[in-house]
């Protein structure tokens, strides 16, 4: 064993306090494959808000077809199995593990079909980072226990994400948590987080076993165990020992591994999800808000939070440090060529600090006390369709997104087809917007300057008595004035009724002067 008996000593003194051991329950709980199974099952059930979700009216796993699930079977069949699985990690069979399989395929039969779905995205993710860090592949499964592969996963004690790192832990292994940016909730920054926790727990257990249940309870809490069982290192001699939720937890690594290995064996089949096929990852270097995003390109700003969980506002926050976002690879090239552009999408309104809402904790109701009529506003009503976005709502009445949130008390951006939002718009302009509640999507978009189908920014018409300049990359107004003799600057700004010179979009067409 490559410990010492100093370290060991020490971390059975103070271990816990910069381990995960906060995520451990209280001894004296109620058992905790109870409070296991609601908390898990509360984490699975979460992700059917996640919009991608295909949710027929009667699910995979009804109550009509339950039965067809191969719920139990002799203890000689599952022995068989589990010792038939490849894996650095040992896996063994035994009572305890019997009645985690019975917990997962009796009782949350129908959370499997979504994790089977699931996994298609993340496993291939995680694999590919344990594989720089030399890791059994096995090791993915514990995102399975920990939180039910869902990256915005909290516990009741605040651990974050597909790992659950606790705050303290997510820190000691350098992940950024900020008002704006939690990396325990980046699949890629916390899986490669996990590697190096799990990589330094082996160097110094040099026992997967062991090195699982210190993941879950903690070094100082392993380290006492192993003390108290006479310096016996196997799980098994210190499972008595240990708290009684990580008791559970190495069981339920064996589970979750013989579930993935045989769940066609029990007549599972993975949940119909519309998830993604191919993506990358592209590298920010200025602020970003996911609202102009979505309104330049071919993506939905749900499915931007899906892919890039970390940032908590909507906002990736890319003014003083380089940030990276992930989008399916069908998009990247238009991205890439019009990101210029994007960044300065109604830039005044995004990425005004004033305007982005810093909303605090929901409350079970979602909603706040609804702001007072401004002067002068007329009052209107949308009534919200199936596909729209509380964003795109605020861009087709031009009233800034924190407004509109706090005009109908709300904390969060989620919205529901059929609930109707109140909108306060001038009094002089409200015969052009009373309109837009009865138009389709594809005129709304039509109407705010953006292609329906494609989500890019429409061309302004030409006005054909005037000569145009299309603005390229790097170009600014001095620039451009050089190429027409007897122009300047500050004339081609106030031709085009722009304010500053850093608003200029790559690919705006700028008029130069009068045609003669």
């Amino acid at each position: 064993m490559k410990r010492h008996i100093f370290f060991i000593i020490f971390l059975a003194c103070f271990g816990t306090s910069f381990s995960q051991a906060d995520k451990v329950a209280d001894q004296d709980s109620q058992p905790m494959i109870d409070v296991e199974f609601v908390n898990w099952v509360d984490r699975v059930d979460s992700l059917v808000n996640i919009h991608f979700y295909y949710r027929p009216d009667t699910l995979v796993y009804g109550e009509i077809h339950r039965d067809s699930i191969i719920r139990e079977l002799p203890d000689s069949i599952y022995r068989e199995r589990i010792a038939a699985i490849h894996s650095p990690v040992e896996l063994s069979y035994n009572d305890q593990v019997r009645r985690n399989l019975d917990f997962y395929i009796k009782r949350a039969y129908r959370q499997i079909p979504r994790l089977l779905a699931l996994s298609s995205y993340y496993f291939p993710m995680f694999e590919e980072i344990f594989d720089q860090y030399g890791l059994p592949y096995e090791l993915k499964y514990l995102a399975v226990i920990e939180s039910a592969l869902n990256p915005e996963a909290v516990s009741r004690v605040g651990a974050t994400g597909l790992w659950q790192f606790m705050y303290a832990t997510g820190k000691m292994q350098g992940l950024e948590i900020n008002s704006y940016v939690d990396e325990r909730r980046d699949p890629i920054a916390s899986t490669h987080a996990a590697c190096q926790f799990l990589q330094s727990l082996y160097g110094v257990y040099d026992d997967w076993m062991l090195v699982l249940a210190a993941y879950n309870c903690g070094p100082g809490n392993v380290n006492r165990a192993i003390i108290r069982a006479g310096g016996k290192d196997n799980f098994w001699d210190i499972y008595h020992y240990l708290p009684r939720e990580t008791r559970n937890y190495v069981p339920a690594f064996i589970t979750v591994n013989y579930i993935f290995e045989y769940y066609d064996q029990h007549g599972f089949v993975a949940e119909e999800i519309d998830l993604f096929g191919l993506v990358d990852t592209v590298h920010i270097n200025h602020d970003m808000h996911f609202d102009q995003i979505a309104a330049c390109v071919n993506i939905s700003k749900e499915d931007l939070r899906f892919l890039n969980p970390q940032y908590k506002r909507d906002l990736i926050p890319a003014k003083n440090k380089t940030r990276h976002l992930i989008l399916p690879v069908e998009i990247i090239a238009d991205f890439v060529q019009i990101e210029d552009s994007i960044h300065l999408y109604k830039d005044s309104i995004y990425l005004n600090p004033a305007k982005i809402a810093y909303s605090p904790t929901a409350s079970s109701a979602g909603t706040y006390p609804a702001a007072s009529q401004p002067a002068g506003t007329k009052s209107l009503t949308y009534t919200i369709k199936p596909g729209d976005a509380i964003g795109l709502i605020a861009s087709w009445y031009d009233v800034g997104l924190s407004e509109l949130k706090a005009w109908n008390g709300l904390y969060s951006n989620t919205i529901r087809a059929g609930a109707k939002l109140t909108i306060y718009v001038p009094a002089a302009k409200a015969a052009s917007y009373e309109m837009v509640d009865k138009m389709s999507k594809a005129a709304k978009q039509k109407r705010e300057g953006v292609h329906p189908e494609t989500g890019k920014a429409l061309p302004e018409p030409l006005d054909p008595n005037y000569e145009y300049y299309t603005v390229r990359s790097g170009d600014n107004p001095w620039i451009i004035a050089q190429k027409y003799p007897g122009i300047n600057a500050n004339d081609i700004l106030t031709l085009n009724g722009i304010k500053s010179a850093s608003s200029l979009k790559v690919g705006q067409k700028l008029k130069i002067r009068k045609k003669n």
